[in-house]
């Protein structure tokens, strides 16, 4: 019989990872413009647009903002025993992890409003939303192997495929990780979310 999983991530949670993923990355290779970059920069617009708006009115605790984004000096805690081999386990994202899902919906949010801003008549050539734009494309290109990095790091770690578990929304169901508690049946807990910067 296999290990007991819960279901994390939601199917609308996933569609928008995985859809916005393939629209930025699709941004970053058609990075001198063109009908499909603005194309697909109006996609990625929506979709993060919608995830940040899920973030803040979900009531699925691993979605919003809640229940995974954490204090600056708990990340810093998080990174000191990740350092020490001493870190918990998380079913959501862990600190660091919560940071930098804010970094990237942050990054696409700038990328997309400069750049459907420049293509309007009024603001076409405005050298102030070019290179907004620049560099919020090229953070982008920065922080999305970083994110890569930190999600192949964690599954060799945990033993676990996070990558798959994007896929399929469960995750083994730890009863040390932090933020398991009251998890049962197979769906999310309900506990009090903790505190965080962002509400």
């Amino acid at each position: 019989m296999g290990a007991a999983t819960l279901r994390v991530w939601s199917a609308a949670v996933r569609a928008a990872h995985w859809g916005l993923a393939a629209c930025m990355l699709a941004c970053l290779v058609l990075y001198e413009g063109g009908a499909w970059h603005e194309r697909l920069g109006y996609a990625a617009l929506a979709i993060a647009a919608w995830r940040v708006l899920h973030g803040f009115v979900s009531r699925d605790r691993y979605a919003r903002f809640a229940g995974f984004v954490r204090s600056p000096s708990a990340a810093l805690a998080y990174a000191r025993a990740l350092a020490a081999h001493r870190e918990r386990a998380y079913l959501g994202h862990n600190p660091l992890g919560g940071w930098m899902i804010v970094a990237l919906l942050s990054a696409a949010l700038a990328a997309g409003a400069s750049g459907a801003l420049y293509a309007t008549d009024r603001y076409w050539g405005d050298p102030t939303l070019i290179a907004l734009h620049a560099l919020a494309g090229w953070s982008l290109a920065l922080l999305v192997p970083v994110h890569v990095a930190g999600v192949l790091f964690t599954s060799l770690r945990q033993r676990e495929n996070l990558a798959r578990a994007m896929v399929t929304g469960r995750k083994v169901l730890r009863a040390d990780a932090v933020d398991a508690v009251g998890a049962a049946n197979g769906s999310a807990p309900a506990e009090p979310a903790p505190r965080h910067p962002l509400t």
